[in-house]
Order: structure tokens, then C-alpha cells, then sequence
């Protein structure tokens, strides 16, 4: 098993204990039964909000990302991509942020787009990839905005196949040219939970999971 990096640790941890991350039976949106399940809202129930937004900034800077701007998809990437430019701010190298509205605004500034519209080289922060549904529609409304969406970092790349064979990160890879890299992603979850022993018993499950629905 690959040794974890610290960020990575880290990140599970925080979501093991706001219970972001769970174990168990969940039906996904998908139709899929899942051993595990994440949902990165409950994390701004009383979660280190700092280290989350360290973990993101560190995964950015491992993977040595370029960009130009940040954007933060409703609603979930509100708040990610609101931490990550706190700390770069407090870095020492502030940057724009923008995120969208689910619905269209007629009044007052209008649009759907809160903060300055992106330019340039975007980096999109959201939660979790699953089959790549919300990456494309965040594609899509910055392509409209004719800026280019270069990065996507989540928190969880489930790994999982999305529109056809390839998994959703190497068909976002190969459709729209642009660079998908996460903090962790399930092999990453079945390499801690082997380490651990309080988690073992899922091992066998998840290992099951990704054979199943893995790409």
C-alpha cells in the first residue's frame, strides 16, 4: 500500500469525524448501492474549516496548478472555493473567486454569475466526482463566459465510470482538455482503511465496489 500524503490524511480525518464521510449502505442519485458515502455540506458543522481549505490549497500546489481564477459551483464549491481563496489571501496570493447562482437573477447586478465573471485560466473547486454531470455543466457555463476551464480539483474522485467505459475524470480529461486531480480518491480510501484498523472490515467491500462500478 502507497504511503498517504500528509494533506490526504488529513482531509479523511476531517471527514471521518464531521461525518462527511460515512460507511454503510447508501443508494447513490445514480441507482448504485455504495459502501461509503460523502457529503462534504456536513463539514460546516463545527469542521476545521482552516485545515479543510489547507488540504485543498496543498493538493493545488502538489499538483503544481496554474490558473488565473478560482470558481466555486453551486452550492457546495460556494463555500470550498471560499476557504481555498482565504488562504491564499492569507498566503500572500490573493485571488479572484466567482461561483454561480442555481437560478438566474433579473434584478439588482442579474445575472448568475456572483463576483467578477472569470477570465482567463479557471481552477473549479467542488466536493465529489462521481459520473461528471455538475463538471460539465460548470464547463459549459464558463466556455459561455469565454473563459477557460483549465483545472478541477475535488475533494473525492469516486473513481467511478461515467457516460461510457472510461471513468468520469479521463472522459472530462480527454473531452474538454482539461487537467481533473482530486485530494483523495477511492484508492486512496481503501489504501487508509487498510492501514487502519478501526476500517479494515470495509475494505472487502469497497475493493467490491470499485470492480463493480471502477474504471
Amino acid at each position: 500500500m502507497s504511503e498517504l500524503k500528509d494533506f490526504q490524511n488529513t482531509f479523511i480525518e476531517l471527514a471521518l469525524q464531521s461525518k462527511a464521510l460515512e460507511f454503510g449502505k447508501f443508494k447513490l442519485k445514480s441507482g448504485r448501492d455504495s459502501p461509503y458515502f460523502f457529503n462534504a455540506a456536513k463539514m460546516l458543522n463545527g469542521c476545521d474549516l482552516f485545515k479543510l481549505a489547507n488540504c485543498y490549497v496543498d493538493a493545488i500546489e502538489d499538483s503544481c496548478m496554474e490558473f488565473d481564477c478560482l470558481y466555486g459551483p453551486a452550492y457546495k464549491g460556494i463555500f470550498l472555493g471560499s476557504i481555498v481563496a482565504t488562504v491564499f489571501s492569507q498566503r500572500g496570493n490573493p485571488c479572484p473567486l466567482s461561483f454561480n447562482r442555481k437560478e438566474i437573477k433579473d434584478h439588482g447586478e442579474g445575472g448568475n454569475i456572483i463576483g467578477a465573471d472569470p477570465v482567463g485560466n479557471v481552477l473549479i473547486v467542488d466536493d465529489v466526482l462521481s459520473a461528471g454531470t455538475a463538471a460539465r455543466e460548470s464547463i459549459k457555463i464558463l466556455d459561455n463566459l469565454n473563459a477557460t476551464p483549465k483545472n478541477f480539483l475535488v475533494g473525492l474522485d469516486r473513481q467511478e465510470k461515467g457516460n461510457s467505459e472510461l471513468s468520469a475524470k479521463t472522459e472530462l480529461e480527454k473531452n474538454f482538455g482539461i487537467h481533473v486531480s482530486s485530494i483523495i480518491n477511492l484508492d486512496v480510501l481503501i489504501n487508509y482503511s487498510y492501514d487502519n484498523q478501526n476500517f479494515r472490515c470495509f475494505v472487502e467491500e469497497l475493493e467490491q465496489y470499485r470492480v463493480s462500478w471502477g474504471a
